[in-house]
């Protein structure tokens, strides 16, 4: 898992004194089908890639297990996305992210799946306990 730039930054400026970070209220876990890379690019997110229908596609809220040994991981508990159209599948997945809103806002980290996924009518993406470190 990659920190985005913003995440670095702020990171940087708050413990270097500059400027204080607030930590996000609230992470999202995104779906993606391309890299989103350090900069941030939300355009290649499920819910903006153009090719396929995505009904019911929404970000989800995600926690994360206190960092030891210099990892964090997460999700606490399994986590769902599940395509509820009765016929389309969504476009390739590759990559996941996470948010600090439910739309738009900043992307704080982001990764490859272990193996990329077109979710089709019916089917679920699922995320285990522990399973993004």
């Amino acid at each position: 898992m990659s920190k985005s730039n913003y995440l670095e930054n702020k990171i940087l400026d708050h413990a270097l004194g500059t400027t204080a970070f607030t930590q996000p209220t609230n992470q999202y876990l995104a779906l993606h089908t391309a890299d989103p890379t350090d900069a941030g690019t939300a355009s290649t997110e499920l819910s903006n890639a153009s090719e396929a229908n995505r009904t019911g596609y929404a970000r989800i809220a995600v926690d994360f297990n206190a960092a030891s040994s210099g990892t964090a991981t997460g999700p606490d508990a399994v986590k769902e996305f599940t395509n509820s159209h009765a016929s389309s599948s969504w476009t390739q997945v590759t990559h996941f992210g996470i948010w600090d809103a439910s739309t738009s806002g900043n992307l704080l980290y982001h990764g490859a799946l272990t193996t990329a996924k077109t979710i089709a009518a019916g089917d679920t993406l699922r995320f285990t306990a522990g399973s993004i470190s």
